[in-house]
């Protein structure tokens, strides 16, 4: 959280990448109070950055700001959560606000023209090996901080997440990153995993993790799971229906 402070501070953008899960938009969110967010889909056009026409109703429209106006405008911080799932020609709307310009237009209202004040500030999240994540680098260069953001281990144990399930997801993780399986659990199963536990016990938090791991890496996941446990696991199911 320091080290974000400090690069808003000197209008240093930072880029957060690593795993689904691992708390990027947590620590942006703990960092700054005033943020404001931009959920980034293959569907994200425009005007969710700069704002639209809605319906009043009285039959009339009226334009609403978006995010990245409000941001400008109030000084206040912007996170772009999943950038480089955003089409490059709708992320390019933000290039002239992080340049030295700090200056956009409004094509879609009457070309209006919104200054930057002191305050403004852009930060993205990306999750490499995601369907559909694309770092162009247009975007990259417009990040000159790139920070991974992996799964705080101690910080699990710490929020009560038992050690054997720690160790199964560092064992997972280890694989994940030497390429042998797509998936390993991360702060946000975790947490779930605490939760369920603390809910319905620890057979079926082991068994619902096991669950959410996908097909083609599940029998990697049980494996390491079985390893920590000590016990035969089989993924979160209801019982016979009557």
């Amino acid at each position: 959280m320091d080290v974000l402070r400090r690069l808003r501070e000197k209008r240093i953008p930072v880029l957060l990448y690593g795993p689904p899960g691992t708390g990027k938009t947590a620590l942006v969110e703990a960092a700054f109070p005033d943020l404001l967010t931009v959920a980034g889909t293959g569907d994200t056009v425009v005007e969710e950055f700069l704002g639209n026409f809605i319906p009043l109703p009285d039959g009339g429209f009226e334009f609403v700001y978006g995010p990245l106006v409000t941001a400008m405008r109030q000084g206040r911080a912007l996170l772009v959560d999943d950038a480089t799932l955003i089409p490059p020609k709708v992320l390019a709307v933000l290039y002239p606000a992080m340049d030295g310009r700090r200056v956009i237009t409004i094509p879609g209202y009457r070309n209006e023209r919104v200054e930057a004040v002191d305050g403004f500030y852009v930060i993205a999240g990306h999750n490499p090996g995601v369907h559909g994540a694309i770092l162009t680098e247009a975007l990259a260069s417009r990040f000159d901080v790139h920070i991974e953001v992996t799964t705080d281990w101690d910080l699990a144990r710490h929020l009560g997440v038992p050690n054997p399930a720690v160790q199964a997801a560092i064992a997972l993780n280890t694989d994940l990153t030497a390429g042998r399986i797509g998936w390993a659990p991360q702060l946000r199963e975790l947490l779930g995993f605490a939760r369920v536990r603390k809910t319905l016990g620890l057979p079926a938090a082991v068994a619902n993790l096991a669950g959410r791991a996908p097909d083609e890496d599940r029998e990697q996941v049980l494996a390491a799971l079985r390893q920590q446990f000590g016990a035969e696991i089989t993924p979160l199911t209801l019982g016979k229906q009557r």
